[in-house]
């Protein structure tokens, strides 16, 4: 392709949710044509379970962009409407489908996909909640061409963000969608202008982000109190850590690790030491848990000493 700055790629979208809206916006308003989007089928939401639309198809639809909603992209017919578009490149972000090769072949510049993490390190469905889990300081976005493996593609370029000490699930989700917007835009220009170049990923550093069970929200109080910090950070906003009191359900929303001092008495994990500050103050296998707000089943999520003014847990164990 002849390098011309001003030339416009035919996009087509391929993604689902959140995470992906905030890179459709931004593709959408680059330089180039978004001729259509993929996303998932419409699902059940919500209390009344009715079916509701995908962020991304809902955005689309609203400039009136062609939508397609396959269930699969494994025949011809499945991939009709999308070659129908006859896209440069497809642009792919948390989606919800495996692409066939057929599907990675059809666009005659590839498909160009958004990672949440620095590959190779977290592979797979759920990086940045692994990230904050494993307690890396350290994340980013991986722009990749992909191929018919798991996240194995080449890169074309990552940019990396600080995880902080306050970071939640959702905090660093929300940074790392508008890197990943603004650094794909990057990447469809260098494509246009026949500049773009990928290289291999690592051999080394492979880890796997395995999809987020929902049991692992609940916590094991004979853990170190850092790691249950990190559990109740990487789970919020979903699928929010949590214990138990005499069988009744607590979301614990937000907590710091403190220390144990010398002079003070070991506890059993999970007894409630004290109320400190405007923190429930947990024993756990190494260390405290200072928890800051927490929510009972059908109550909304309160600060620690609202809940303790209606509610004393001092003495009693959790878990």
């Amino acid at each position: 392709m002849t390098s011309i700055p001003g030339v416009t790629l035919r996009v087509a979208f391929a993604g689902t949710p959140d995470f992906a809206l905030t890179a459709f916006k931004s593709v959408v308003g680059s330089r180039h044509a978004v001729v259509g989007v993929l996303t998932q089928p419409d699902r059940p939401k919500g209390r009344g379970r009715q079916l509701a639309a995908s962020p991304v198809k809902v955005a689309a639809l609203e400039l009136g962009i062609p939508v397609s909603q396959p269930v699969t992209l494994k025949t011809e017919a499945d991939r009709a409407e999308l070659a129908s578009w006859r896209p440069d490149v497809l642009v792919v972000v948390a989606y919800g489908l495996i692409l066939p090769r057929a599907v990675l072949e059809l666009p005659r510049l590839g498909c160009v996909n958004i990672h949440a993490s620095l590959l190779p390190r977290w592979r797979g469905a759920a990086p940045i909640q692994r990230a904050i889990l494993a307690g890396d300081v350290e994340s980013g976005v991986s722009i990749m061409r992909m191929d018919v493996g798991l996240d194995t593609g080449p890169v074309f370029l990552e940019r990396k963000v600080a995880i902080s000490p306050q970071d939640t699930g959702g905090s660093l989700h929300d940074r790392l969608a508008a890197l990943g917007a603004s650094a794909v835009v990057e990447v469809l220009d260098q494509l246009a202008e026949d500049r773009a170049v990928s290289t291999p990923q690592r051999e080394d550093g492979l880890t796997y982000a395995s999809k987020i069970d929902k049991a692992e929200a609940l916590i094991d109080w004979t853990r170190p109190a850092a790691e249950i910090e990190r559990q109740v950070r990487a789970f919020n906003p979903w699928p929010i850590a949590e214990t138990r009191l005499e069988g009744e359900q607590l979301r614990i929303y937000a907590a710091e690790a403190i220390s144990l001092g010398s002079h003070e008495a070991v506890h059993t994990p999970g007894s409630v030491v004290e109320l400190r500050g405007d923190s429930i103050v947990v024993a756990c296998g190494h260390g405290r848990l200072a928890v800051k707000e927490l929510q009972r089943p059908g109550k909304r999520p309160v600060a620690a000493r609202d809940l303790m003014n209606t509610l004393d847990l001092t003495g009693r164990r959790l878990g």
